[in-house]
């Protein structure tokens, strides 16, 4: 609704679900958006280039502008040209939401090295290859002209807290997100540009696969509290000038909830006078855990509800 007049934005992954929330969310709010899709399924099989299109014509249709890139986030040349795009067609670039990719989830004993790599490569690879090119461009901007207007906004998840068994490569791909992303936020503060992660509950064709299906189903009838629209609101917030002072930040956002996450914290600190033995660790730290359980009582976060 004019907030975002002039600015222009790059949305991966905005063919279905929660990147064509963002991608209209932020249309409505004026930017001119590149709507980036390779088309693939859940587990990342296939190639379909008609949702990225009909999301390029819903948004024409409201009135806005937007084109459409096939582009694979995690190709290095791909994913620069979806920023190249941008600049070709709108002469700037302002605003990248990297939430491309799919999931291959097995438990850490059944998992083969290519679903490893598989899902290693398109989210933490491709949230990189995005936040590398788009720090170039405003790197590059700020040394001739200043402070830039910039923003990236990474997806994350939960599960890089509470290490899903049945998503290792999952749940380590989003945990060096949140690393990548909070690396960029202090290396282009100097030029105004700010970087925050955001961790989405809701209903896409990941969440829909497996044990997680009937947790996220559609309501009958009220509030659908998982629906991807109810993520976007902070996705434009934190793209919006109103934004300027937050970076480096981790959000979980769904329904009508977002929380802010702190750093984690220490939960005790032990020091010897002399230099440490076994005997002497079991007997300092090893009491700190007397009466602890394994795994329920350890560093893994569990889940906010």
């Amino acid at each position: 609704m004019g907030d975002l007049d002039g600015k222009v934005a790059v949305v991966t992954g905005a063919g279905r679900g929660l990147g064509r929330a963002h991608a209209l969310e932020l249309a409505r709010l004026g930017a001119r958006v590149v709507v980036n899709d390779l088309g693939v399924a859940a587990d990342g099989s296939g190639r379909d280039e008609s949702a990225g299109r009909a999301v390029v014509d819903e948004i024409k249709a409201a009135g806005g502008d937007a084109v459409a890139h096939f582009g694979d986030v995690a190709n290095w040349d791909d994913s620069k040209g979806m920023i190249d795009l941008a600049v070709k067609t709108w002469g700037d670039f302002n605003i990248l939401v990297s939430n491309a990719g799919f999931c291959r989830d097995k438990m850490i004993f059944s998992m083969e090295e290519s679903d490893f790599d598989a899902v290693i490569r398109v989210h933490l690879k491709g949230h990189f290859c995005g936040i590398r090119h788009a720090s170039a461009y405003f790197r590059e901007k700020g040394k001739t002209g200043g402070q830039v207007y910039g923003r990236i906004l990474s997806t994350a998840s939960e599960a890089a807290f509470f290490a899903d068994p049945g998503q290792p490569n999952y749940s380590a791909a989003k945990a060096g997100i949140i690393a990548i992303t909070n690396g960029a936020a202090q290396a282009l503060a100097k030029y105004g540009v700010t970087a925050n992660t955001f961790m989405p509950r809701a209903r896409t064709a990941m969440t829909l696969v497996g044990q997680t299906a009937q947790f996220f189903e559609k309501p009958a009838e009220g509030f659908d509290t998982f629906a991807p629209e109810n993520v976007s609101p902070l996705v434009g917030y934190l793209a919006s000038p109103a934004a300027a002072n937050i970076s480096g930040n981790v959000f979980i956002v769904f329904g009508k909830q977002i929380a802010v996450m702190e750093y984690p914290k220490r939960a005790a600190n032990f020091e010897s006078p002399e230099a440490w033995t076994v005997e002497s660790v079991a007997k300092t730290v090893g009491g700190f855990f007397e009466g602890k359980q394994p795994v329920k009582d350890s560093f893994i976060v569990p889940p906010i509800f």
